[in-house]
């Protein structure tokens, strides 16, 4: 599905990204973890074609989409959300919808107006917001909502172009332990027909959601393993989860 060759990421004399490669299976849920300034924002801009990489190359169901444009990327099947939400605040939940499912055409959002008649997109908007138990609050505006309401209705809106790779940026990040526990069966109810890769610092998020964990220390791959693995792991514990704490216990 995804293939990362030989990435680095050079900002002047600083090497965010160091020589960086895996893939990621068709289905699988990979969990991307590290301290603060580890790289892992850095590399997600590299895959979703926002940053350009200084040496390396990343494909795409075996395309090379390394220089391509994130509209580009959009369209060939890949999906991101984002650590701060990305969301129009002052509008209501529906238009955000609209919006997303317009920047999956070739239009742009001027048309929003025009489509508040159009039946299909409606349905669709529809279909959206239902999946996601978010239908209910169509007409309020975002602004309004809650804040773990706002995380869950980007991960929606994530899912508007019907991507079959997701890059979720620290879904759970500012959540309640029960919104973090809401977003985790909602990633796991995703099933195999999208495959997720996820940044994250919420390790129960990490251990109910994701299949393999790769852990990046100085812009390096540090390890990767299975759930039980990385805990397990002393390195991991040394370089990243500080006390027993922090793990989590149940995955």
């Amino acid at each position: 599905m995804l293939e990362v060759k030989g990435i680095s990421v050079h900002f002047g004399g600083l090497a965010a990204v160091g020589n960086v490669s895996f893939g990621i299976e068709p289905g699988e849920r990979l969990a991307l973890i590290g301290p603060n300034g580890a790289g892992k924002t850095t590399l997600f801009n590299v895959l979703t074609g926002q940053l350009k990489p200084s040496a390396g190359s990343v494909y795409f169901k075996g395309q090379d989409i390394t220089r391509a444009s994130v509209f580009a990327r959009t369209h060939l099947g890949m999906a991101r959300s984002f650590q701060i939400t990305s969301l129009f605040p002052y509008q209501t939940v529906r238009v955000n919808a609209l919006i997303a499912l317009q920047g999956t055409r070739k239009g742009r959002y001027n048309v929003v107006r025009g489509l508040m008649g159009d039946k299909q997109m409606q349905a669709a908007v529809q279909g959206l917001l239902e999946s996601t138990d978010l239908w209910e609050l169509r007409e309020e505006v975002v602004s309004s909502l809650a804040y773990g309401q706002q995380r869950k209705l980007e991960i929606a809106l994530s899912l508007a172009s019907d991507p079959e790779l997701l890059l979720l940026d620290e879904p759970s990040c500012g959540l309640t332990t029960a919104e973090s526990a809401d977003i985790t069966t909602r990633i796991r109810d995703l099933g195999s027909k999208i495959t997720v890769l996820m940044i994250a610092h919420d390790m129960d998020l990490v251990f109910g959601v994701a299949e393999r964990v790769m852990l990046l220390h100085y812009g390096q791959i540090a390890c990767v393993g299975t759930c039980d693995e990385i805990r397990a792991n002393p390195m991991v514990r040394d370089i990243y989860m500080g006390t027993r704490k922090t793990f989590g216990s149940n995955g």
